[in-house]
C-alpha cells in the first residue's frame, strides 16, 4: 500500500493498525512531517517525494490519496504518476472536498486550488486511464450544519483552529452521525451529496 501525501502518518497509522500484515509505504512533498510519521508507523517506508513525479512502475496493489489532490494545480500528472504506481488490476483510493459552492475562507486557509465535482473527479481518473468502480460523497448527513457554519465564519475574522474546538458532547454526536454514514455507505448507498468524494478506481488489468 502506497499512501501519498502521507503528511504525519495519521491515516496510515489507522490503516497499519487495521490491517497488520501489509506493507506501507509513505510518500510525503514535505519533509517536516515524515518523522513523526515514521515514530507513528515504525514499519512503513516513508520517501520524500513529489506527487507529480513518484519513482514506482506496477508496484504496488494499493494507492492511497487523500486530501491531496486539491492542493495541486497539476493533478492530471499526479492521477498518471499513481497509475503508473499501481500495478495492473490494482485499486486507487481518493477523497477530495467536493462542490466548488462550498468553497470558503477554509480552503483559502488550507491552500486549497479547487473543490472538485464528482464529473470532473472522474474525467481526470479517465485521463489517466483509470476506471472507477466506486463513487459516493460523504459527510452527507452533516452538510446542512457544514454549509451554515462555513457561512458563518466568511464573514468573521478567521480562526484557523475554530472547527477543531468542538465540545466532547458535540465531537461524540458527530462521531455517531459520521459512524451511520459509514455504515449506510457499506450497506450499498451511494450519497449524491456531500462535503467530500470518495471514489475507488481499478488500473485495468488481469
Amino acid at each position: 500500500f502506497l499512501e501519498v501525501g502521507c503528511g504525519t502518518g495519521f491515516v496510515l497509522q489507522g490503516l497499519a493498525t487495521r490491517f497488520p500484515s501489509t506493507r506501507f509505504t509513505g510518500a510525503e512533498f514535505h519533509v517536516e512531517g515524515l518523522p513523526f510519521a515514521a515514530e507513528r508507523v515504525p514499519g512503513a517506508e516513508f520517501l520524500q517525494l513529489d506527487a507529480r513525479q513518484l519513482p514506482f512502475e506496477a508496484e504496488f496493489d494499493v494507492v492511497g490519496l487523500f486530501d491531496v489532490l486539491e492542493h495541486i494545480p497539476e493533478d492530471d500528472r499526479v492521477l498518471a504518476a499513481v497509475a503508473t504506481a499501481c500495478k495492473p488490476g490494482g485499486t486507487v483510493m481518493i477523497t477530495v472536498p467536493q462542490h466548488p459552492w462550498l468553497w470558503s475562507v477554509v480552503d483559502e486557509k488550507a491552500s486549497h486550488v479547487r473543490r472538485y465535482t464528482r464529473a470532473m473527479l472522474l474525467d481526470r481518473l479517465a485521463g489517466a486511464g483509470l476506471r472507477p468502480v466506486l463513487a459516493t460523497s460523504f459527510v452527507s448527513l452533516l452538510l446542512p450544519l457544514l454549509v451554515q457554519v462555513r457561512r458563518r465564519r466568511d464573514k468573521e475574522a478567521f480562526e484557523p483552529l475554530a472547527e477543531f474546538e468542538i465540545a466532547p458532547w458535540k465531537n461524540g454526536l458527530l462521531a455517531l452521525v459520521m459512524a451511520l454514514e459509514r455504515l449506510l455507505i457499506r450497506a450499498g448507498v451511494r450519497w449524491p451529496w456531500g462535503a467530500s468524494l470518495l471514489v475507488v478506481a481499478r488500473r485495468p488489468g488481469p
